[in-house]
């Protein structure tokens, strides 16, 4: 099973980072030899916003030419998929927002339906439930099964780490992605 953890974050190793992280140490860490984790920061990359252009309704992929189809390629190929963006004025980040928007070109054959989701955002004061929203409405669109969400406080780089209930949260969250390889085990095979 292969779980992607994605930080939509401009700061590689910001608050964001830090819960997606753990959610995918916890999974690691705790799991069995049919977990493949994978973490991927947005910070650095080229992703350009969807131009409106339609051409992916016939290409089925979207034909901008960035750093798109290497993220693309890892969420079609994940089980599980962890997003994470801080909150910039009150939702995602720009970068989370373009790939959301680029997504579209997964969606005519339904390219990401049937996976599960984690969606977890992090602000520093209020704005973080509008967050949670635009990915819950990213993942519930494209037919992502939920597997909840985290929510996280904190604005200095580390600070989320002292938001025990987030850090909490993600225990519980790998823990449901665990549970996942148990309940698709046959009978008689070892569980979890």
């Amino acid at each position: 099973m292969k779980v992607l953890g994605i930080c939509g974050s401009m700061r590689k190793t910001g608050n964001t980072s830090v819960l997606v992280k753990k959610i995918l140490d916890y999974v690691k860490d705790e799991g069995c030899s049919e977990f493949e984790t994978d973490y991927l920061s947005l910070s650095g990359l080229k992703i350009s916003p969807c131009t409106g252009c339609e051409k992916c309704r016939e290409k089925k992929w979207c034909i901008l030419k960035d750093d798109w189809d290497t993220i693309a390629e890892k969420m079609t190929g994940c089980d599980v998929l962890v997003i994470g963006s801080p909150t910039y004025f009150y939702d995602v980040s720009g970068q989370v927002k373009n790939l959301i928007d680029r997504t579209y070109s997964l969606y005519h054959d339904r390219k990401l339906a049937g996976k599960n989701a984690v969606v977890v955002s992090v602000c520093a004061d209020r704005g973080g439930e509008r967050t949670l929203e635009t990915l819950e409405g990213f993942a519930n669109t494209h037919g992502f099964s939920s597997l909840g969400f985290v929510a996280g406080r904190g604005f200095g780089e580390g600070d989320v780490i002292n938001d025990e209930r987030s850090t909490e949260k993600c225990i519980e969250i790998g823990e449901k992605i665990l549970k996942l390889v148990s309940n698709t085990h046959r009978s008689g095979q070892k569980k979890r």
